[in-house]
């Protein structure tokens, strides 16, 4: 299909994709960051902070930054690297990926390092992302290519800010008994005793080791976000709470209560790159009407796929 294109007030272009039964989603050059996606009854799916701003080089509170090379403060580099405040570029030359479905609106992006990168992290790459929506689909699929004459390690991650009714009426199943790094007790590792991960407080952790499939269930929608990754290892739970909520500059005091950040990320191991080796992910959010049965959700139609 082909691209359509607005522009911003600072000049910056965004990709308009749209689907035959009305779903849309909005991607920036700026960040090759998904800033919107709103289902065929255009009801928002992907939460912005009241108080983003677009204003480059300043990163975007909300949507899907892509965190590359570093995720968070677990390098040296700045908070979830720089590829999330870099101009990328269309990317004619999307192989060896295959064309798009006929039925998908996609757009391929391209970020390539530059000499002020190399300054700050010595490593020549290629960082690509193939953006795509169908009917009840977002996809994003990431690749980081090692044109270097030397090995390189890296983080990668796609930071969902998911747009939920309340988080206390939220939970998230498929991280049950996974070891998880927490943030916020020194990157301390824990094991998950919950049946579910639901919300009363500040919450930021790195699960290990995760499934590729988890649900996040949005009790008062009666409505689930299905999240499904490949090559990425990681998935990272995070809300601020309103303590926290009310030091962050970009984001609303009131906001934390109707977001829930669920990532999907490479970080812990970080992955290896040899010369001219290539790096692949996928990521697929897909949003599924919940049953109920007695009252109750059954996530378990969501986790294993009987629905």
């Amino acid at each position: 299909m082909p691209l359509n294109f607005g522009n911003d007030v600072d000049g910056s272009s965004r990709i308009l994709l749209t689907e035959p039964r009305g779903s849309v989603a909005q991607v920036l050059l700026f960040g090759g960051q998904v800033i919107s996606w709103k289902n065929e009854r255009r009801e928002e799916l992907l939460f912005m902070s009241s108080k983003a701003q677009y204003l480059p080089p300043k990163t975007i509170r909300g949507g899907i930054p892509v965190c590359f090379p570093q995720f968070g403060n677990f390098g040296g580099l700045e908070r979830h690297g720089f590829a999330r405040n870099r101009f990328w570029s269309l990317d004619d030359d999307p192989s060896p990926l295959p064309p798009p479905a006929n039925k998908q609106s996609s757009v391929d992006l391209i970020l390539k390092s530059t000499e002020d990168d190399l300054k700050i992290w010595p490593h020549s790459f290629e960082l690509r992302v193939r953006i795509s929506i169908s009917l009840g689909k977002l996809t994003v699929i990431p690749r980081v290519r090692n044109i270097d004459a030397k090995p390189f390690s890296f983080m990668f991650a796609l930071r969902n800010y998911l747009h939920v009714s309340d988080i206390s009426e939220v939970r998230v199943e498929g991280l049950e008994t996974l070891d998880y790094l927490y943030n916020l007790k020194g990157k301390e590792r824990f094991t998950e005793q919950a049946d579910a991960i639901t919300f009363d407080g500040e919450i930021d952790r790195v699960y290990l080791n995760t499934p590729t499939k988890i649900a996040v269930i949005d009790h008062e929608r009666k409505r689930t976000i299905e999240l499904r990754k490949e090559g990425m290892p990681n998935a990272v739970v995070w809300n601020p709470w309103d303590k926290k909520a009310k030091s962050i500059a970009d984001l609303g005091d009131e906001d934390y209560m109707t977001m829930l950040c669920v990532d999907s990320g490479a970080i812990e191991p970080q992955v290896l790159l040899k010369p001219g080796e290539e790096w692949k992910g996928r990521q697929e959010l897909s949003i599924v009407s919940s049953s109920y049965c007695s009252g109750q959700l059954d996530p378990r139609k969501i986790l294993y796929g009987d629905h």
